[in-house]
C-alpha cells in the first residue's frame, strides 16, 4: 500500500463500484476521509491502525473492516499489508438480487458493532477466493452483463460475511433472526423521525420486551442502544462535516428542540454538541 504526502479524499468511481488490492490503493497516513461509499477491507496480511469514527482498531492477518458511506476513515499506521478494498454505493447494491438486502442491513445499518470481523482459517480461504475472483472480474474486457456478474460475486460475499458475523448464533435461521435483519432494515431508513422502540416493535407487530431481547442476543446490543448508536453517528458526522447549525442539525433527526438534541447527545457522548465540533474542529487544522 502506497502513501501519498497529499490529503486523501475517496474519489468518485465509474458505476459506483470499484475493487482494488492495497498495491494499486494510495492513501494518506494520518488523514481523514468521509466515505463517499460503503467500504469493505479485506487484510489478508498486515500490521498498524486504522481510526473509524474516532474508534481505533488494531490491523490484523485474516481480517475484515467494513465501514458505511459517511463515516470518517483515518489510516494511521499501517505496514507489510495483502488484501483488497471494495467500494459500492447504494445504486450498485440494487444490481444484486433482493434476496441479499437483509445481509447489506445486518452488516452495513450497524457498523458500530461491525466494524471489525477476525476470520477463521476456513472463512479467510473463501473470502480470500472470493475478492480475487470479483478483482479479477473486474479487471476483465467489458462485456453487456458485467455489473450483473459484479453484483452477483458481491452478493456472495455479503452473505459469506453476514455468515461470520453470526456464525455463533444459534438463531441464524429463525424467526427472530428474521426480525433482527428486518429491525436493521427499519432503522437504516427512519432512524431520523423514529427514536423509540415501541415505534419500531409496532412496525413488527411484536412486543418492545421481544425487539430488546432478541437485539441483545443477535448483536449484542439492546434495541436503544442500536437506535441511538445510529442516531449518534449521523450527528457525530453532522456536526464534523457540515456547516449546519446545531439548530438546523437537531430538527434535521426530529428532535423537538436543540436543548433536547444537545442532553441528547451529551448523554451519550459526555460532550455537547458545541464541544465536540470545537474539539472535531481542532484535530482537523
Amino acid at each position: 500500500m502506497k502513501l501519498a504526502k497529499e490529503i486523501f479524499e475517496e474519489p468518485e468511481v465509474a458505476n459506483s463500484f470499484l475493487i482494488e488490492t492495497f498495491d494499486e490503493l494510495t492513501v494518506s497516513a494520518r488523514t481523514s476521509s468521509r466515505l463517499r461509499y460503503h467500504q469493505i477491507l479485506l487484510f489478508e496480511r498486515g500490521a498498524g491502525h486504522l481510526t473509524i469514527d474516532n474508534i481505533t482498531f488494531e490491523i490484523s492477518d485474516n481480517c475484515i473492516f467494513l465501514m458505511s458511506k459517511g463515516q470518517v476513515l483515518t489510516f494511521n499506521s499501517i505496514r507489510d499489508t495483502d488484501g483488497y478494498k471494495i467500494s459500492f454505493g447504494d445504486c450498485f447494491w440494487e444490481k444484486a438480487p433482493q434476496s441479499a438486502s437483509n445481509c447489506k442491513a445486518v452488516l452495513f445499518n450497524n457498523t458500530n458493532a461491525n466494524h471489525q470481523l477476525q476470520l477463521s482459517a476456513t472463512e479467510f480461504g473463501e473470502l480470500s477466493f472470493l475478492f480475487r475472483a470479483l478483482h479479477a472480474e473486474y479487471g476483465a474486457s467489458n462485456y453487456i452483463n458485467q455489473q450483473d456478474a459484479l453484483a452477483a460475486y458481491l452478493k456472495i460475499i455479503m452473505i459469506k460475511l453476514a455468515n461470520v458475523r453470526l456464525t455463533e448464533e444459534a438463531t441464524f435461521d429463525s424467526q427472530d433472526y428474521m426480525l433482527y435483519r428486518n429491525f436493521m432494515e427499519l432503522l437504516s431508513s427512519r432512524y431520523r423521525s423514529h427514536h423509540a422502540v415501541s415505534e419500531y416493535a409496532t412496525m413488527l407487530n411484536i412486543t418492545t420486551r421481544r425487539l430488546s431481547e432478541l437485539c441483545k442476543r443477535c448483536s449484542g446490543l439492546g434495541a436503544k442502544e442500536l437506535i441511538n448508536g445510529q442516531i449518534i453517528a449521523e450527528a457525530k458526522r453532522r456536526l464534523q462535516f457540515s456547516s449546519a447549525t446545531i439548530k438546523q442539525i437537531a430538527y434535521e433527526l426530529h428532535f423537538n428542540s436543540p436543548e433536547q438534541f444537545s442532553h441528547f447527545f451529551k448523554n451519550n457522548v459526555t460532550q455537547s454538541p458545541a464541544e465536540f465540533r470545537l474539539r472535531a474542529v481542532g484535530i482537523g487544522a
